[in-house]
């Protein structure tokens, strides 16, 4: 009973000193996107791509780099600009760079697996939407494309965007209490799946034997860095599975993915398991109401095959130019949260400033209009189900909190 008591205060510590370590990233994250999807509107962003496929492609790169990391949300904008006139492969650019190339997620691999990592999360993303363009080229699925949009017809209309010079708006008040609203809505949209996630990444740490790690990924651990090709590939392929059974969300896996390289999960397989947000189950739900199933299974087939070219890709290049990371780079117990350092003063500092944008946004300018972006149909059962395990975290990582504290 000893055991577990302090087992559970090292998770629910660990837990809340990973969301400490990330918050001062998480606040940067969500005010940088919220800025930008004020000021740059989807509307801009449709009349600056075109209808020329390769300067659609990098715009919708570029564009996604800067929305927000938000699945749901990328989903919505990605079938906002396909229905408007974007051409398919420059929509599955916009999809995979909002969710794999943004700002937000970079600074949050930085903090927790370092920069090696963040640069195979912004070079697999450019290497997904490449290999991904390669196959629509090839496999060139026109008729599934037409049925798409044909399934998109029957929808309203969407909402005009706010046609006003950006360069005027920035530097008004109201702009800003915009701004502030779109930050409380990311985070709205988030809470739960980060709760979640960082509180299963302490559980793991503290409960989940290395033995099991070694067990679902082939030759794992025991300070292993050498795989075969079948090795690795098997690791790519389980990353997936397992953000299949802990999907979360991309920002509350990074965590998750820190806790599998430190257990000794290879380079390509930690990678897989961080591109894996958009080949799960819900948003083949999402994009099959969308769009209709075959072209979601099509998307899934896509971004599949994208994935396991991606990560090999990444850790062979790495491998040759010898800067494959060491899973003893990741520290993830044992670790001094809490302590007086740089993390401390920029949490404190950024979050002084999410008081004065709720200020701002919530008491001196609350009357002003802020249009809801639209978001992808979100399965009111999951989001109950995620609702609810977020209070049940709440009080796991309270009462592991007062046994660390109190009571041992």
């Amino acid at each position: 009973m000893n055991d577990f008591l302090k087992q559970w205060g090292e998770a629910a510590y660990t837990s809340t000193g990973f969301f400490w370590m990330a918050l001062w990233a998480f606040i940067l994250g969500y005010i940088i996107s919220s800025m930008i999807q004020i000021f740059v509107t989807e509307k801009r962003m449709q009349k600056a791509m075109g209808k020329d496929e390769s300067k659609s492609v990098l715009l919708g790169t570029f564009f996604g780099f800067i929305s927000s990391s938000c699945s749901f949300s990328a989903l919505a904008g990605t079938k906002s600009l396909f229905k408007k006139g974007a051409s398919f492969v420059s929509s599955i650019a916009f999809l995979l760079a909002s969710t794999n190339l943004v700002i937000e997620l970079g600074i949050i691999i930085s903090i927790f697996l370092g920069w090696q990592f963040v640069v195979g999360e912004y070079a697999g993303g450019l290497l997904l939407i490449g290999i991904c363009w390669i196959l629509i080229r090839i496999i060139n699925p026109k008729k599934l494309i037409e049925k798409a949009r044909e399934n998109l017809e029957g929808e309203d209309k969407d909402a005009m965007d706010d046609p006003k010079d950006w360069k005027k708006q920035i530097q008004k008040e109201d702009s800003w209490a915009r701004v502030a609203k779109k930050y409380k809505m990311e985070w709205q949209m988030v809470w739960k799946d980060v709760t979640v996630g960082f509180t299963i990444a302490g559980i793991v740490a503290s409960f989940v034997p290395d033995s099991f790690f070694q067990t679902l990924f082939i030759n794992s651990g025991q300070g292993n860095t050498d795989f075969s090709f079948f090795e690795i590939l098997e690791h790519i392929v389980v990353g997936p599975v397992a953000a299949f059974l802990t999907f979360i969300g991309s920002m509350g896996n990074i965590p998750l993915a820190a806790l599998l390289f430190g257990k000794g999960v290879s380079f390509a397989g930690v990678m897989a398991f961080i591109f894996s947000d958009l080949v799960v189950f819900p948003v083949l739900r999402i994009n099959a109401k969308y769009y209709g199933w075959k072209m979601s299974f099509f998307i899934l087939f896509l971004l599949f095959t994208a994935l396991i070219g991606t990560s090999l890709a990444l850790h062979y290049s790495f491998d040759l130019l010898s800067i494959l990371p060491e899973p003893s780079q990741v520290e993830i117990q044992d670790k001094e949260h809490f302590k007086i350092d740089y993390t401390f003063f920029l949490n404190i500092a950024f979050l002084m400033v999410s008081v004065y944008l709720i200020y701002l946004g919530f008491y001196k300018k609350k009357d002003v209009d802020h249009s809801m972006s639209e978001m992808a149909p979100k399965s009111q059962l999951l989001e109950t189900i995620l609702k609810y395990a977020a209070f049940i975290c709440y009080i796991w990582l309270a009462g592991g909190l007062i046994i660390k504290f109190v009571i041992q």
